[in-house]
């Protein structure tokens, strides 16, 4: 069998402003109803729904139905890790008008990317982690002893993370910052901890995410991290 990749199914999957919108609003790691996704991009329903026939058709997108409803979201955090990386690759959207600015700043400072943070916090986590040799080094992410005590230590479930049936710590590329932040099981542990102890909490547009005065605290004083104004909690 030939190593080589057919990669036109996934372009053509990728090739309408409408499609190229649903995946954008499902790069959090939400699933969403289609009629949320047609009025994000400003299609009628029956053209979101072809639209979304053909993701879910490329394997890029999962349906599921509730009774008459429809709700979509992403395959997979491979999924999200390709289009993120194709992120750096691709233009950005023209931003027109002060509330769609604003959210472009929120996604750049803290957003998930599927289910670990990304952005400008998720850069500096991981910066500061390496930094402290919680990371074997910077390209690989690769978990020490003092890493995993360290995140043990603010209550992540790090020995879920290993037992994940899925590799632990992963480098994805940010496509707002061109670096790379931590992805895996580990990353969605960290993201989920976050979540939980109420350190960041999601944007009331359901995308970016803000840091609270808690989670200020935490990443200033346990790590040296000065967070940018976009992502405290407003």
């Amino acid at each position: 069998m030939s190593r080589d990749r057919d990669f036109t199914s996934v372009g053509k999957a990728l090739s309408a402003p409408a499609r190229s919108v649903f995946l954008n609003l499902l790069m959090d790691g939400a699933r969403r109803p289609a009629g949320e996704l047609a009025q994000g991009a400003g299609v009628s329903a029956s053209t979101a729904s072809e639209h979304l026939a053909l993701l879910v058709d490329a394997g890029l997108v999962t349906r599921e139905v509730r009774g008459r409803h429809r709700y979509y979201s992403l395959a997979g955090p491979q999924v999200a890790a390709a289009l993120e990386a194709l992120g750096v690759l691709s233009d950005s959207t023209p931003v027109s008008g002060y509330r769609r600015s604003r959210e472009m700043q929120h996604l750049a400072a803290a957003r998930f990317c599927y289910d670990h943070i990304a952005g400008r916090l998720g850069i500096a986590l991981t910066d500061a982690w390496t930094r402290r040799g919680w990371f074997a080094d910077r390209e690989s992410l690769r978990l020490t002893d003092a890493g995993a005590d360290g995140l043990r230590g603010v209550g992540v479930d790090v020995d879920g993370a290993i037992q994940a049936r899925r590799t632990t710590t992963l480098a994805c590329l940010d496509w707002t910052e061109r670096r790379t932040h931590l992805a895996g099981s580990l990353g969605a542990a960290v993201g989920q901890r976050f979540l939980e102890a109420g350190w960041v909490v999601r944007h009331r547009s359901g995308r970016g995410l803000n840091v609270t005065g808690k989670g200020q605290a935490l990443v200033r004083t346990a790590w040296g991290i000065e967070l940018p104004d976009q992502a405290a909690d407003q």
